[in-house]
Parts: C-alpha cells; sequence; structure tokens
C-alpha cells in the first residue's frame, strides 16, 4: 500500500512504497491454449473402410478394433500375423474379409510335411501338347490364409517370403507376378509349441502387424450365438467393395501427408528400440517404413488427410512388438517387450506442432 514501510527479506533494507505515477493496467488472464484438434477431412478411404468394418462385423462380432487393424494393415499393403488361441475366429475374419472386397481367398493348412511346391504350384506335363504347363499354387491367391504357419518346416515357410516382399512367385526358373491386391493373413496359436518350427526375425519382420483377438465379451458372445441358431453369417456375406477400390484406398493411403517432425518422431522412437539396453535387437529400417505406412493408413481410415503423433503412438505396439528380442537377462527379470515399448513411447519427446502446420 502506498505510504507504507516494507523491509526487503533479503538485505534487510527499508522501502517506501509510494503511488504510482502512471495508473496499473490489469489485463485479463488468457486462457491456456489447447492443442489443436483435428477435423476429418474428405478422406476417399474412410467410407470403403466403413463399409468393410460393417460387413465383416456381422460375422466377428465385438472384434472391430482388431477388424480395423487388419484393414489398416491391407490398406498399407502389408501383411498380418495373428497369434492367438484356437476358436476366436482367426480363419473367419479372413474368410470375411476376402467375401467383403471380392477376391479370390485360399487357404493353405500348414504341417510339417508342406512342400514349397504345394504353396507356390508345380509344373505338370500334359500328354497332348507333349509339353510342361505351369498350376499356379494357393498363394496366387489375392487373400491368402497360412493357418498354423508354425507348423510348416522352414522351407515351407521360405516360399513365402517372395511373395510377402515383392508381390512375385519364383516357380521352375520363371516368375509370376501375383494379382494385386494381395493380403497374407498368417496364424498361429502361442499356447501349443510341440512340434513346430518358430517363424525366423527375418519373416516376421515382414509381417506388418501381429494382432491378438482374445476372448469376445459375454454380451458380444451371446450375440454371437444368436446370429449362428440358424446359420453361419458367413454363408449370407454379401460385397461390399471391390479389388479396384481397395487399390485406390492403397493409393490414397500414400498420398496423406506426414510432417516432417512426425517422421523424424518415427525415427527417434526406432532409434530408441535399437539402443536400448534391454533389448538385443531393436527395430529395423523396414520397422519404420512400416509404421510410417501403418500410420498413414490409420488417419485415412478415421477420415484425415495427415498423421500426427498419436497415430503413430497407437500402430506402434502392433508393429513393434514382433521385431523386438529380448536380452535373456533382462528376460529373466520379468520384463516384456510390451513393458519396454510402453517405456519408449513415454520417453521419446513427442513433436508439439502449432495449429495448422499439417497444412500442405
Amino acid at each position: 500500500m502506498a505510504g507504507q514501510e516494507v523491509d526487503c527479506p533479503s538485505c534487510g533494507a527499508t522501502t517506501l512504497l509510494s503511488n504510482p505515477a502512471v495508473p496499473v493496467v490489469r489485463l485479463p488472464k488468457l486462457p491456456s491454449q489447447r492443442p489443436a484438434e483435428r477435423e476429418p477431412g474428405a478422406s476417399p478411404v474412410t467410407p470403403v473402410a466403413h463399409r468393410i468394418l460393417d460387413n465383416i462385423e456381422r460375422v466377428v462380432v465385438g472384434k472391430r478394433d482388431e477388424i480395423e487393424l487388419t484393414l489398416t494393415a491391407y490398406f498399407a499393403e502389408g501383411h498380418v500375423l495373428l497369434e492367438d488361441v484356437p476358436g476366436v475366429a482367426k480363419t473367419m475374419l479372413a474368410r470375411a474379409l476376402s467375401r467383403s472386397v471380392g477376391c479370390t481367398f485360399k487357404r493353405i493348412q500348414c504341417t510339417p510335411d508342406l512342400l514349397p511346391n504345394d504353396i507356390t504350384g508345380t509344373s505338370v506335363f500334359n500328354p497332348k501338347t507333349t509339353e510342361f504347363e505351369f498350376r499356379p499354387g494357393p498363394l496366387f491367391a489375392q487373400i491368402v490364409l497360412a493357418d498354423e504357419i508354425n507348423r510348416a518346416t522352414p522351407r515351407a515357410q521360405a516360399a513365402l517370403l517372395e511373395a510377402m516382399a515383392e508381390g512375385k512367385v519364383t516357380a521352375d526358373g520363371a516368375n509370376y507376378d501375383l494379382i494385386p491386391p494381395f493380403l497374407l493373413i498368417a496364424t498361429q496359436n502361442p499356447i501349443d509349441h510341440e512340434g513346430t518350427f518358430p517363424l525366423p526375425e527375418a519373416q516376421l519382420d515382414r509381417f506388418l502387424l501381429r494382432l491378438s483377438l482374445g476372448y469376445p465379451r459375454f454380451a458380444d458372445e451371446t450375440a454371437m450365438l444368436a446370429r449362428l441358431q440358424l446359420q453361419h453369417p458367413i454363408d449370407t456375406l454379401g460385397l461390399v467393395a471391390t479389388a479396384d477400390e481397395v487399390l485406390a484406398c492403397q493409393q490414397a493411403v500414400r498420398r496423406v501427408y506426414v510432417d516432417p517432425k512426425v517422421c523424424q518422431y518415427v525415427v527417434e522412437l526406432i532409434r530408441a528400440t535399437r539402443e536400448h539396453h534391454d533389448l538385443s535387437l531393436g527395430g529395423s529400417p523396414r520397422a519404420s517404413m512400416a509404421l510410417f505406412r501403418s500410420a498413414q493408413a490409420l488417419a485415412a481410415i478415421h477420415g484425415f488427410d495427415f498423421v500426427t503423433p498419436d497415430d503413430v503412438k497407437i500402430m506402434a505396439p502392433h508393429v513393434l512388438g514382433h521385431r523386438l528380442i529380448l536380452r535373456p537377462e533382462s528376460r529373466l527379470r520379468k520384463k516384456t517387450v510390451a513393458g519396454i515399448l510402453d517405456q519408449i513411447l513415454n520417453s521419446v519427446p513427442v513433436p508439439q506442432l502449432p495449429p495448422g502446420s499439417y497444412a500442405r
């Protein structure tokens, strides 16, 4: 107050307060700035994705998030590894997807006596033409289900690598292009390991995502039984999209804008896995590309034409979970890949972009 003496708590000096020569102007407190929120744009991917999602949900009840992630891999031109116990609709998900988009579907039941030619195809002698004719194997379908892939020998597993990486098949010295869009969905049981051949890291790295469906909730399982009472919903599942629409969606995903700072964030996450003391193997450059492309696909499915760090964080556990290897001593300390990924996502700084910086 004016005219009052005040002692300084630090030096003890006394100061006489006087009336200010200039009146004090009090400014109103500005509200704290909220982070920018995305507004859905006119993405051509969204309507196609929603039609497929709704159609598959008629068969696979209560697993919309997992179906969406599978569709994310499909639109990102990747492949999916479904790792779960038997009887949770892994095979039904692949069948429902193929019926929804009208693509050819083949199933490969992997067993220890499965040969590479049983997958890729073989040449058969035609006595009428006195020439060998190539008969394509099940790998030439547009959507291929490799059921219980870890029961096949490494030799048979390797027959899938070229198709997954390049969309081609080499048989009898000739190269054959697969019909796009091509998607491989492989399943394996994580519980029973007797008589199995674990997938090598080189082949695990070819899968864009690894998913687990899990058991349905009580209400969803009850609804499933009601739908199965008269006939299986897969028998009446209709076509809701075409292969050309899927190809158009894959091209649209590539055009989703990614800010340079978001690209740097992807690389920082991958580098953090390589430098983490609990991991003997971190993410490869293929992992960076997979995280980049899957974030684009997720944003497009949600109706956005640009990627945010949240899209990257959502996809990171599904893209990186099967690519990282724990050190033996870390495994003994009960460390898990999921826990380490959560630690990395919480420690790597998220880029802060001002509103409007996502615009091209």
